[in-house]
């Protein structure tokens, strides 16, 4: 057991935090923005925690020649720290929810850290995160984005390949996503697809909470609002962390090519039966 001093026991860190990740566009700034109605709940869109971690953990690692001052005790609790001394003065009395899509990578240290943790892991199809992508490229249309490197000369399959690639906007929140799913922390996960909380939002907002063991709040539907205008400004991404009103399901067609539409249609791992060899719950929606 590590024993801590120094820090003020804050309730809500000790008994009551939660993280979100997942895939992008899959719906998880629209549920912390359904969480946030809750006042008992601090959530946003990705906060600077996840970041301040992992450049810590830099900071801590052999590469720094004076972290042989270190053991692992203070790596715990330096690391602990930084959700104490973020949240504890504003969000004391709160459970947070911190948002990231690195968290995957973290399970078993965020299982020390916090044991009653869990993952909330938004996912969807990725042909149509692929297209949401697109889509918000062409309204943004005298824009150049820096999810592409504020590249002037890229074609749509351009696009789709960069934020594909491993180290790219989709395709590392999908490698993170697989390498929690498949570890032997999965069972801190909880997946929830976007059909399922824009279709059927509060039959999926009860299954959440009675996971996470707390009392049911009646959310609004009808009046969800979120929106984070100067970080999507200089991300040249105008609208997206923004949160339609009303919480809905919209059939459409693809914008995408066909075929590069098709390229990931068999990429919903965790719809396969034989693949959750941990049984991770997962909250999909069912006519």
């Amino acid at each position: 057991m590590v024993r801590e001093t120094g820090f003020p026991r804050v309730r809500n860190v000790d008994n009551g935090i939660h993280f979100i990740a997942g895939l992008p566009r899959s719906g998880s700034t629209l549920l912390a923005a359904i969480l946030r109605q809750n006042p008992r709940f601090c959530a946003g869109m990705t906060s600077p925690v996840g970041a301040m971690y992992m450049a810590l953990e830099t900071a801590m690692s052999r590469r720094n020649e004076t972290s042989v001052f270190i053991d692992d005790a203070q790596r715990r609790a330096v690391l602990r720290g930084i959700f104490v001394s973020y949240y504890e003065k504003l969000h004391r009395e709160k459970v947070v929810f911190d948002t990231n899509r690195g968290w995957c990578t973290k399970l078993p240290a965020l299982g020390q850290l916090f044991p009653s943790a869990r993952v909330i892991c938004c996912v969807r199809s990725i042909s149509w995160i692929m297209d949401s992508v697109e889509r918000l490229v062409r309204r943004n249309a005298f824009e150049l984005s820096g999810m592409f490197g504020f590249e002037a000369s890229g074609t749509v399959y351009t696009r789709v390949n960069r934020i594909a690639a491993s180290d790219g906007l989709v395709g590392y929140a999908l490698d993170a996503l697989r390498e929690a799913f498949y570890g032997e922390d999965a069972q801190r996960l909880i997946l929830i697809e976007y059909q399922a909380l824009t279709r059927a939002p509060g039959d999926t907002l009860r299954i959440l909470y009675e996971m996470l063991g707390q009392p049911y709040f009646d959310h609004d539907f009808e009046n969800v609002e979120y929106e984070a205008e100067n970080f999507d400004f200089a991300l040249g991404a105008r609208g997206l962390h923004t949160v339609r009103r009303r919480v809905e399901w919209a059939e459409r067609e693809t914008v995408l090519p066909p075929e590069l539409f098709d390229r990931f249609s068999g990429d919903m791992f965790w719809r396969r039966p034989e693949a959750s060899v941990r049984n991770v719950p997962t909250i999909q929606f069912s006519n």
